[in-house]
């Protein structure tokens, strides 16, 4: 699979490739929601503090996510390589939570 062969870096370039083509942004979003259960243990577990797994669970599944989604995006687009890759995210009312994961897609091959 193409996707398979992209290079994510958060650099400005990749170790051994140089860049040929600058495609453009890129992005990878999804918007999650905790269940009914995932919420009400994580509200006990607020209730004597420390780690919530669940939500850490959540935020981490939707990262993985949204990155799946920025490689699919650039493989769209024509490119083998994201660089600059960042994350943000934000919450939609009081049950949703956003990540977005962006860069830059390019074309890179390996230096000569």
């Amino acid at each position: 699979m193409a996707e398979d062969r992209v290079i994510v870096s958060t650099t400005e370039s990749i170790a051994g490739r140089r860049t040929v083509t600058t495609l453009g942004q890129v992005f990878g979003v999804v918007v999650r929601s905790r269940g009914i259960g995932g919420n009400i243990a994580a509200g006990l577990r607020s209730i004597v503090g420390g780690e919530i797994h669940e939500y850490t669970a959540l935020v981490e599944e939707t990262r993985r996510h949204a990155i799946d989604r920025l490689v699919q995006n650039t493989v769209l687009m024509g490119g083998n390589a994201v660089v600059m890759m960042r994350f943000d995210s934000g919450s939609i009312g009081e049950t949703m939570n956003e990540v977005v994961a962006y860069g830059t897609a390019v074309i890179v091959e390996p230096e000569r």
